[in-house]
């Protein structure tokens, strides 16, 4: 059963696809507003939207790079205007541009550190500000077990992942006392497009890797995420959620 997020307000980035949309419509079905970001894919959050007609006005989807810090301060000063506040944080928002490290592209370094560690700085940095006027928060990052495993050809994606653990430790150790809880959620082999690209051969080997010999759903991972952003979570601080079928 899910908890009753009534009257809770929520960030999600990567809102509109794949776990955050998933973790999106948790948190609408379980009462919630959510202010839901993308980064750029347009026409998939148009469908989002008219698919949660029903939901009316407790969804906003807002286009922002969350790499961009003016952006997301821009973002949440029209949070803060118009709610006050925030309870939860969800930072979903994430990439990958894979390549053997020797031949890898700056840039392609750069941008999936920029996205998916960067972007976890600046959502968070901001969302602490509005926590804190109430000391109350969930904050919660999409992490993956590539942070600690570092698949071959996942350098930069590796690397942001572990960072986010990190910076995840050490901030939740910061805002404890005003009663805010930061956690991560790390999935693994998710059915999401995020696998784009696999070959049938590919997808059967990470089967076979994983003990429950499956992929996992978007909505199990979302039943994670709103654990975590529940009430009963409160003393849950600090800690890496796997939701990899045993990986």
């Amino acid at each position: 059963m899910l908890t009753d997020f009534t009257g809770r307000r929520a960030i999600v980035t990567g809102a509109t696809r794949g776990i955050g949309r998933a973790v999106t419509l948790a948190l609408l079905k379980s009462g919630a507003t959510v202010i839901g970001v993308y980064g750029g894919n347009d026409a998939a959050a148009s469908a989002f939207a008219g698919s949660c007609a029903q939901y009316g006005q407790r969804l906003q989807l807002h286009r922002v790079d969350v790499s961009d810090y003016g952006a997301v301060e821009e973002l949440y000063l029209r949070v803060e205007e118009e709610f006050e506040t925030l309870d939860i944080l969800v930072a979903g928002a994430g990439i990958r541009r894979d390549g053997a490290l020797a031949m890898m592209k700056r840039q392609d370094w750069q941008r999936v550190i920029d996205v998916n560690l960067t972007g976890c700085y600046t959502m968070a940095k901001f969302g602490v500000q509005l926590m804190m006027k109430r000391k109350y928060g969930r904050i919660i990052f999409i992490t993956s077990p590539m942070g600690h495993l570092g698949f071959a050809g996942q350098a930069n994606y590796a690397a942001s992942k572990a960072g986010q653990v990190g910076m995840m430790k050490a901030l939740s150790k910061e805002v404890a006392k005003r009663k805010i809880t930061v956690n991560c959620v790390s999935p693994g082999f998710i059915d999401t497009d995020f696998l784009q690209g696999l070959t049938e051969s590919q997808i059967r080997e990470y089967k076979k890797m994983v003990p429950a010999r499956r992929f996992g759903t978007p909505e199990e991972v979302a039943a994670a995420v709103l654990f975590l952003a529940g009430e009963d979570a409160a003393y849950i601080n600090g800690s890496v959620l796997e939701v990899t079928g045993g990986l």
